[in-house]
């Protein structure tokens, strides 16, 4: 019987409709971009298997240090209890994050991260004395899974059975370049003398589930001085484009002014194992501290700072570092920039877009733009056909691949592309 088989009987898949939905394919194994099925066909993972894999599948360094580390500690309670791993990565994270962060506080993965921000800026108010509850947050954001998380993002039918359920969130357009001076605007009159707004949150120059929407950094770098003029805490979700995807190490990077919390998962292990940080001014950490046991902040998971997965962590944040790295970013970067100017203006193409690492492509296809866009298994089935993972979110094809990946794959992903918009009507 195969992995398929196996599967279908007792395991239920995320953001799968099982009826209808296509046998999942069995994996057995990883290697460099490479991820390996049960019948020996080789996938080019162009995704890095939902943006977690940074250095490619089954990184010897990375599997070193994690077997080193399984034989020290695998594990150990967090509440009252400290290890190396933990402490090492809050130190290289300080390193490389905006000078103004100054704690990290471990979690389990992205929605979770998202969770503890949202937490610290509410009770930051409250253990100032302050009432202020309302989080602003951009439409078509996507946060996380988990209620809190839920709240922020768009409101749509993948919440739609929660809504009741969800705390107030006021939400603003997207500044992209039609909107920018709108949604600045928005913000602007939402913050001005109001005594209630105790965050914004936001998905730092790229919105990913929403189709891997772009932005300037402008009109962020605006916004965020705009909220720290008028008491606002700000929020940045760089569960998707931390750790170089965006070109530098952190999206913030491009902007001058700089967030108060910072959220960070996915590709923070390299892709190896769960894991969230969530990282803050001491400002913000020392509202926490008090004589009054009460205003702690209560939040925990049992594998909080896993001591494996920090070990992950500092391994995937090493290789990172690493010129080689980045000079595969930057070639990553310069061969989606050059492949843009190649399909710009072809006839079923509605927008291009990249930044870093990350190349979009909207197409004229289908009803509209939506993860529910019914071209949306026909393109997915067309590049698996053809040994590529690409996993289009509705009539967006996009790239996000390992740094590891080579110019050739690039290539060979581009003309599959080609071929498929050439075959488009």
């Amino acid at each position: 019987m195969t992995l398929s088989e196996r599967d279908r009987s007792i395991i239920w898949h995320p953001y799968t409709q099982a009826l209808g939905a296509s046998a999942p394919i069995g994996i057995v194994r990883g290697e460099g971009t490479y991820l390996i099925a049960e019948d020996g066909r080789r996938y080019l993972d162009m995704i890095s298997s939902w943006w977690v894999n940074l250095h490619g599948h089954s990184h010897p360094y990375i599997a070193q240090k994690v077997s080193e580390q399984l034989t020290t500690l695998e594990h150990a309670i967090f509440a009252g209890f400290t290890h190396e791993p933990a402490i090492k990565l809050a130190e290289m994270l300080l390193e490389v994050l905006p000078a103004n962060m100054g704690k990290v506080f471990y979690s389990d993965n992205g929605s979770t991260a998202v969770e503890v921000g949202l937490k610290m800026a509410v009770q930051y108010w409250d253990n100032l004395g302050l009432k202020k509850t309302k989080i602003i947050a951009f439409r078509n954001g996507y946060h996380g899974d988990t209620f809190g998380a839920m709240a922020v993002g768009d409101r749509s039918v993948f919440t739609r059975a929660f809504h009741d359920m969800l705390f107030e969130v006021v939400f603003i357009d997207v500044p992209v370049s039609e909107h920018e001076k709108e949604s600045i605007s928005q913000l602007t009159e939402l913050v001005s003398g109001k005594e209630d707004i105790a965050a914004f949150i936001f998905e730092p120059l790229v919105q990913g589930t929403a189709g891997m929407i772009m932005y300037e950094s402008e009109p962020l770098d605006e916004m965020l001085r705009i909220c720290k003029a008028n008491n606002v805490l700000t929020i940045a979700d760089e569960v998707m484009t931390g750790f170089g995807r965006t070109g530098k190490l952190f999206a913030i990077d491009y902007l001058e002014n700089q967030p108060d919390i910072i959220c960070l998962s996915k590709g923070i292990t390299g892709g190896t194992m769960p894991l969230g940080v969530t990282a803050c001014t001491n400002e913000i950490y020392n509202a926490f501290l008090s004589e009054d046991r009460s205003k702690a902040l209560f939040h925990g998971h049992s594998y909080t700072a896993n001591a494996t997965a920090c070990a992950a962590a500092i391994a995937s944040l090493e290789l990172l570092l690493k010129p080689e790295c980045q000079s595969q970013i930057e070639m990553i970067s310069n061969s989606n920039d050059a492949f843009r100017e190649r399909i710009k203006g072809h006839k079923i193409v509605l927008n291009e877009r990249s930044l870093g690492t990350i190349m979009a492509i909207e197409l004229k296809i289908g009803n509209g733009t939506s993860y529910f866009n019914n071209m949306r298994d026909y393109l997915n089935n067309f590049f698996l056909d053809r040994d590529i993972l690409m996993r289009p979110l509705g009539n967006i094809i996009y790239i996000l691949p390992p740094y590891c990946v080579t110019e050739d794959q690039l290539n060979t992903t581009y003309k599959a592309i080609e071929e498929l918009l050439d075959g488009l009507h």
